[in-house]
């Protein structure tokens, strides 16, 4: 036992020191979502509404482009253990095409999408209000395309404390262009929700800029050369992001875009329950950047034992890796359980949106386990680049039986009440312990069959030394 957990000790101490700039480079990137809505929601519920149905509309979106480029980090990684980073060069180049065009594809969809939202059952004035929100956003997303890239190569090659500057320099100058944009000053007029679409936009090319500065001046980046001049684009390698990436980007949609199906549902039920789900959901968001922290240091880690050549440090490094996954996501349960009802008093005055908020938070903590295990199963799986299984397992397990079971839920089955917004939540629950489980037995498996496979390598190789 003692020896286990020194190895324990061993395994999770270079983790968190990989994790911990990234979780708080994910909190400062929730952090601005967390102003949005508190800022907005000081300034009207309407806006407040709009900027929930609009946030459920982008973050899809965004998530699947950011998904899809987060094959680069593992690559990265696999040259970087295997000595090689610099034969990435055109690899990288072609993504930053990519990402751009990514980018843009995104904005011209966002602008469209606000057609939708009528459609859906939103009321009119929220539709209104949603849609000039989104087009503000849509100002910013190639620049967080191009973003990701640049923030790939960085945590590839283990440089994770400029991942967290960079959020902390988004977030510091997206308070006060929120307070001027949505509550205007002087001759700026008072532009609300479009106001704080356009002040996140602002934020996503500061991000873009300050990331991209610093891979191209930092000699910790250089390995990978100068990229970022080879921009003409290789289709091989284009094709190879897609391939690799995109059946993440899907996987991420798949768990956004239940969220986002819920968000849109909840938008019939009122003003103050839309509110008090994002409310909960911004809450649940901010907590959930911790784990996710650990599961993207999770995903270099394992990557870089595998490019290594060494397949029993690479699943010992995932194991060890649930571990303090398990262990992480039981505080945070705690910690959401003990403050919900203060922290919904910083969002809003409104006594019924407080009370509610603070009961979808109860809920929320209750998921936050399968949550954690789900997203740091998964991302040890991106490190095996095994991203086809992930997709495959999360389609079902958040679509059909996660929203399966909170439609039936929020309406009623049978005998039972119809339990409203709390059906959905009780759904989230439902699908993404079923991700849990299932993602945690695929990442069990892959691991050994790789160690499998190198054992049975080395006894292939050593016969024919023999010979």
């Amino acid at each position: 036992m003692n020896t286990w957990l020194q190895r324990l000790r061993e395994d999770v101490r270079p983790q968190l020191h990989l994790a911990l700039p990234i979780m708080g480079a994910q909190l400062s990137q929730t952090g601005m979502a967390v102003v949005d809505t508190m800022m907005t929601g000081h300034y009207d519920a309407a806006d407040l509404a709009a900027v929930s149905v609009g946030s459920s509309l982008w973050l899809p979106v965004y998530l699947l482009i950011a998904g899809t480029l987060l094959a680069i980090t593992p690559r990265v990684a696999h040259a970087d253990g295997a000595g090689d980073p610099g034969r990435l060069r055109g690899y990288l180049g072609s993504a930053l095409v990519l990402a751009a065009l990514l980018g843009v594809a995104g904005a011209v969809l966002l602008l469209a999408a606000g057609a939708l939202l009528p459609a859906l059952g939103v009321p009119m004035e929220i539709a209104g209000l949603a849609t000039r929100y989104l087009a503000g956003v849509a100002l910013g997303f190639p620049a967080l395309a191009i973003y990701h890239v640049f923030r790939a190569v960085s945590e590839g090659l283990q440089r994770t404390r400029a991942v967290l500057w960079v959020g902390l320099i988004a977030l510091a100058l997206n308070i006060p262009a929120n307070a001027l944009l949505i509550f205007g000053a002087g001759p700026v007029p008072a532009l609300g929700a479009f106001g704080c679409g356009l002040a996140t936009a602002l934020a996503f090319w500061a991000m873009a800029l300050a990331m991209a500065a610093y891979v191209i001046a930092s000699p910790a980046c250089a390995a990978v050369g100068r990229f970022w001049q080879g921009i003409a684009p290789a289709w091989s390698h284009a094709r190879d992001v897609l391939v690799i990436g995109l059946p993440i980007g899907l996987a991420i949609f798949f768990e956004v875009t239940l969220f986002a199906a819920i968000a849109v549902l909840v938008a019939g039920f009122g003003e103050t329950v839309v509110a008090a789900h994002q409310i909960a959901l911004n809450y649940a968001s901010l907590t959930f950047m911790l784990p996710l922290g650990l599961a993207l240091a999770l995903t270099v880690r394992v990557g870089y034992a595998r490019g290594r050549g060494t397949p029993e440090l690479a699943r010992r490094w995932a194991a060890s890796g649930m571990v303090l996954a398990v262990i992480t996501g039981l505080l945070l349960a705690l910690l959401m359980l003990l403050t919900a009802g203060v922290v919904v008093r910083l969002y809003t005055p409104d006594p019924a949106i407080r009370e509610l908020a603070a009961s979808l938070i109860l809920l929320a903590a209750v998921f936050q386990l399968s949550d954690t295990l789900q997203v740091n199963a998964g991302n040890a799986l991106r490190g095996y680049e095994d991203t086809r299984a992930i997709m495959l397992i999360t389609l079902p397990a958040y679509w059909i039986v996660g929203l399966g079971s909170g439609v039936l839920l929020a309406h009623g089955i049978g005998p039972l009440p119809a339990l409203g917004v709390h059906g959905f939540w009780i759904g989230l629950l439902v699908g993404l312990s079923t991700a849990a489980g299932l993602l945690g037995a695929r990442l069990r498996w892959i691991a050994h069959r790789a160690c499998g496979e190198a054992a049975a390598g080395q006894t292939a190789s050593r016969s024919v030394t023999a010979a």
